[in-house]
């Protein structure tokens, strides 16, 4: 088995903790991170490189073979992945002062739909296969409309949020980005490659915190002292529906000392989070959706709004929060950054190196 082939093998299987502190794995993911059909060219054509070979896939093995052999390899491939005009969208020609601008004209952050499947899933499963007369379909019109628009909005929001916190992670000096996009690696810090997950405060983690502090889950025990007080709730509602309305009546109320009770026990769930983030890193990788599932190394970007944890969707574009920390953890960056991370998903055995970044507003 060449090299080539042992690390292709091990980059299908998931076994992405075998790349690390391996340079000739770290060769691999880094012309792989170079083989689309417009950077190889790019790259061949600034390294003075010929290849023989003609399809896209003999090239990504004839490059690394012969980079393997070459004492510049890296400097090569390092000089070409940090040119920013090789950057992820880069040839949109965005105007990221504009993009964050507008940004802030998303007044809502509601899906419209099932954020958990793909638009057209969840009009067929709402619409489509529910409703068998052509007339009730007909004066659903408006709802489908806004639903469609809320799901656009709102993945429009992911979207752009994302590429710009992404992108601070890029120009930073000591990162090095994997512009073809390579799955499992959106970056490298200092030679060490980087999956970069931005996310809020999971929500399941943080009922499970919250139910240990209570006693009970959270909803059983804001109904319990609202009926301490004299306040009920529908019992038709759904559990958002009832946790809203118990919160919007104990406030109108004057009972806000029981909602600032809540309020504190959730802060101390992100408190306590942050003293042990191995914890939270474990649960994040045993945790995550069978359809998205990985094993790479993962920074976690994890924004939280403790002041108002229903709100904590506008800290991705608080890059006045952001930006600091980024550059902060990058230029602190060192060998121990990285945790090793031992976990079980489907009953097989996984080990990845993580960390997490958190910005908080408090």
């Amino acid at each position: 088995m060449t090299n080539f082939e042992k690390w292709d093998k091990e980059f299908r299987a998931q076994n992405m903790y075998v790349f690390n502190n391996e340079l000739n794995g770290l060769l691999w993911l880094k012309v792989r991170a170079i083989c689309r059909g417009k950077q190889i060219k790019q790259f061949l054509e600034s390294s003075r490189i010929e290849l023989i070979s003609t399809t896209l896939a003999e090239q990504n093995i004839e490059l690394f073979e012969l980079l393997e052999n070459r004492s510049d390899a890296f400097s090569l491939l390092d000089s070409y992945l940090k040119v920013q005009n090789h950057e992820w969208y880069s040839f949109k020609n965005i105007d990221e002062s504009q993009l964050k601008e507008d940004l802030y004209k998303i007044q809502h952050y509601v899906w419209g739909g099932d954020q958990n499947n793909s638009l057209d899933k969840y009009l067929v499963s709402k619409y489509v296969k529910e409703i068998s007369r052509y007339g009730d379909l007909e004066r659903k019109q408006v709802e489908i409309a806004h639903n469609a628009w809320n799901y656009v909005q709102t993945s429009w929001y992911n979207n752009w949020t994302s590429y710009l916190i992404e992108s601070l992670f890029k120009h930073h000096r000591r990162v090095v980005s994997a512009v073809g996009e390579i799955k499992s690696v959106d970056f490298f810090i200092d030679n060490n490659p980087i999956d970069l997950k931005v996310t809020f405060f999971p929500v399941k983690y943080m009922e499970e915190k919250l139910k240990q502090k209570l006693g009970k889950k959270e909803l059983s025990w804001l109904k319990k002292k609202a009926k301490e007080v004299g306040i009920t709730v529908d019992e038709s509602f759904s559990d958002s529906q009832k946790m809203y309305a118990l919160s919007e009546k104990l406030q109108e109320l004057g009972h806000s000392a029981i909602l600032n009770e809540l309020k504190t026990k959730r802060k101390e769930v992100v408190d306590d989070a942050r003293a042990n983030t191995m914890e939270l890193m474990t649960w994040l990788y045993t945790n995550q959706g069978e359809m998205r599932f990985g094993s790479e190394n993962r920074l976690f970007l994890i924004l939280v709004d403790t002041t108002d944890m229903a709100q904590s969707w506008k800290m991705k574009r608080a890059f006045s929060l952001i930006e600091p920390r980024v550059n902060e953890y990058l230029d602190n960056f060192n060998s121990s950054s990285l945790k090793e991370i031992s976990f079980t998903f489907k009953k097989n055995h996984y080990r990845s190196l993580a960390d997490v970044l958190f910005v908080v507003k408090e």
